[in-house]
C-alpha cells in the first residue's frame, strides 16, 4: 500500500516515515503544502496522511482542491487543533478522519488499516459508471450498453487502477507495483501485455491511452 505523507515538521515526517516503511508500508513525502498537492495530483496513492498547518498551502485548501479535482483517495487529517469546530471543518472539507496530535504509533496504524478496509469496501460493492460503460469490480464485468464483458482479475485490477487515477499518467513501474506488488517477479512487459487484453475488451468505449515514454492514462471523453 502506497501512502503520501505531507507533513512540514521534518523531524516527525521523517520518523512516520520511518514506522510506517517498517509496517511494510510504501511511503512518499512532502514537506509543504505546494509539494504535497502536486503529489497528491500526480502520483498513485492509497491514503493520503495530511497535515491541517502547511507552509505554502494550507491542508484544508489542499484537501478542498482535491475533492473538486475528483480525487477521492482515502485522507486522514493530522492536526493539533482539538476544538470540534476544527474538526468538523477538516471533515467537512473532504477528510475520511482525523488525528489528534500528539497520537501513538499504534493509534494511527489502526486508523491507517480502517481506512482501507472502508475504502476496500466501498471500492468493491459498488458499481462505478464512466460515460456508457459500467464496471463491477466485485464481478470483474464491465458492462457497455446491452453487452456484458467478462474481465479476468489482472484485468479487472488493471481497470480498477486507471478509473481510480483517471486523467493520471501512469508508469509502467507504478502499474507493476499496484497491480501484481513489490515482490513479483512479473517482468515490466507483462504490463504492455495485459493492457493489450483489456483494450481488446473495451474496444472503443474506454480509451487507455499511451504517453509515449511516460506510460499511460485513461482519458474521459
Amino acid at each position: 500500500m502506497n501512502i503520501l505523507l505531507i507533513e512540514d515538521e521534518k523531524s516527525l515526517a521523517d520518523a512516520l516515515a520511518h514506522i510506517l516503511r517498517k509496517n511494510n508500508y510504501s511511503v512518499d513525502v512532502a514537506y509543504d503544502g505546494m509539494d504535497g498537492q502536486y503529489q497528491a495530483e500526480t502520483m498513485v496513492h492509497d491514503i493520503i496522511i495530511l497535515d491541517r498547518m502547511l507552509p505554502g498551502r494550507d491542508g484544508i485548501d489542499i484537501l478542498k482542491n482535491l475533492r473538486e479535482e475528483g480525487i477521492f483517495i482515502p485522507v486522514l487529517m493530522l492536526t493539533a487543533k482539538d476544538s470540534i469546530q476544527n474538526r468538523v471543518e477538516g471533515l467537512d472539507a473532504g477528510a475520511d478522519d482525523y488525528l489528534v496530535k500528539p497520537f501513538s504509533k499504534d493509534e494511527l496504524l489502526a486508523r491507517l488499516r480502517a481506512l482501507a478496509r472502508r475504502h476496500k469496501e466501498v471500492v468493491f460493492n459498488d458499481e462505478i459508471t464512466i460515460g456508457e460503460v459500467t464496471f463491477s469490480p466485485y464481478k470483474s464485468e464491465v458492462r457497455i450498453g446491452d453487452q456484458v464483458v467478462h474481465l479476468t482479475v489482472r484485468e479487472s485490477q488493471l481497470l480498477e487502477l486507471f478509473i481510480k487515477n483517471r486523467g493520471l499518467v501512469l508508469s509502467k513501474e507504478q502499474i507493476l507495483e499496484k497491480v501484481w506488488g513489490f515482490e513479483s517477479e512479473v517482468d515490466v512487459n507483462s504490463v504492455e501485455v495485459y493492457l493489450s487484453y483489456l483494450r481488446k475488451k473495451l474496444g472503443n468505449s474506454l480509451k487507455l491511452q499511451t504517453v509515449r515514454g511516460v506510460g499511460y492514462c485513461l482519458k474521459e471523453e
